[in-house]
């Protein structure tokens, strides 16, 4: 394991991992070194500002060893990279996602960009750290949720606040993993301190295996109300949402419908190495929305 006196820098203080890296830097996992959190823009909390288009302006006074990197992947720039090495750079965690896996095969054309977006920039992260003797470590985690922030499981609860009820594609069996932000920020920094993680990836899933309807059931329980699922054949959605595409020709509901149509898919990512690894040890999927 390594000593974690090193300073470090946050970059990401909005993302979800970056608000919850805030608790945990000061918790039970917490970081024994100087630590600082940046963000594009100037924060109430006094976040450091990091302006990816001109990162050599990022100047702090001080240097890092450690970085973790909570923004998309794909913003690590060689630029940036390089910069960041010139602060002191050594060891680095990058958050990425298993849709690299999840979406390769989507018939939406906006999802398989995003799936490029995340392989090249993992490749990009990866060959810059290998060429610069920067030890790295990828997180790919599943669904993220943070009560009230995520676009996941707060968009089912706000739909169920919005209707009442909440419609699913029967029999909506495919199997999820939520994994709260606050678990992903205590892996990011026992990643930083183990030695096992340089040169790796891993796969990052919540602590609890559920199918799609059994995840919308225990969203209407954390809200303190009784389960209102409506099962809509896959039929009647491909009908509404070519209707409403006729309606709206401009906007691209495609996203919406393989959504649904997910519902009855597998998204199954096994975390036993990270547990090996680093000790990760997420929670069960026990949201609280009241």
């Amino acid at each position: 394991m390594e000593s974690d006196q090193g300073n470090l820098l946050v970059i990401g203080a909005r993302s979800l991992v970056g608000r919850r890296l805030r608790e945990a830097v000061t918790g039970p996992a917490g970081w024994k070194g100087e630590v600082r959190f940046t963000s594009r823009q100037q924060l109430a909390n006094q976040s450091l500002v990091l302006d990816f288009a001109d990162p050599e302006a990022f100047q702090p006074g001080m240097t890092f060893h450690n970085v973790i990197f909570c923004t998309p992947v794909w913003l690590g720039s060689e630029r940036l990279f390089r910069h960041l090495k010139t602060l002191g750079m050594q060891r680095l965690v990058a958050f990425s996602s298993t849709s690299l896996f999840t979406k390769e095969t989507s018939g939406n054309e906006a999802e398989r960009g995003v799936v490029r977006q995340l392989l090249d920039g993992e490749k990009s992260t990866i060959d810059f750290c290998e060429a610069n003797d920067v030890a790295w470590t990828i997180l790919r985690p599943t669904l993220i949720y943070d009560e009230g922030q995520d676009e996941n499981v707060s968009r089912i609860a706000s739909t169920i606040r919005k209707l009442g009820f909440f419609p699913v594609c029967p029999p909506a069996s495919g199997l999820r993993q939520p994994v709260h932000a606050r678990d992903l920020a205590v892996a990011a920094l026992q990643a930083l301190r183990s030695d096992a993680t340089r040169g790796h990836a891993y796969n990052l899933s919540g602590g609890e295996s559920l199918t799609y309807r059994d995840m919308v059931a225990r969203v209407f329980e954390a809200m303190g109300r009784r389960p209102a699922i409506i099962a809509v054949p896959e039929g009647l959605w491909r009908f509404v949402f070519g209707l409403l595409k006729a309606m709206q020709p401009h906007r691209d509901l495609k996203q919406n419908l393989d959504m649904a149509l997910r519902m009855n898919r597998d998204l199954w990512f096994d975390h036993a190495s990270a547990a090996r690894d680093f000790g990760y040890a997420p929670e069960a999927f026990r949201p609280n929305f009241k």
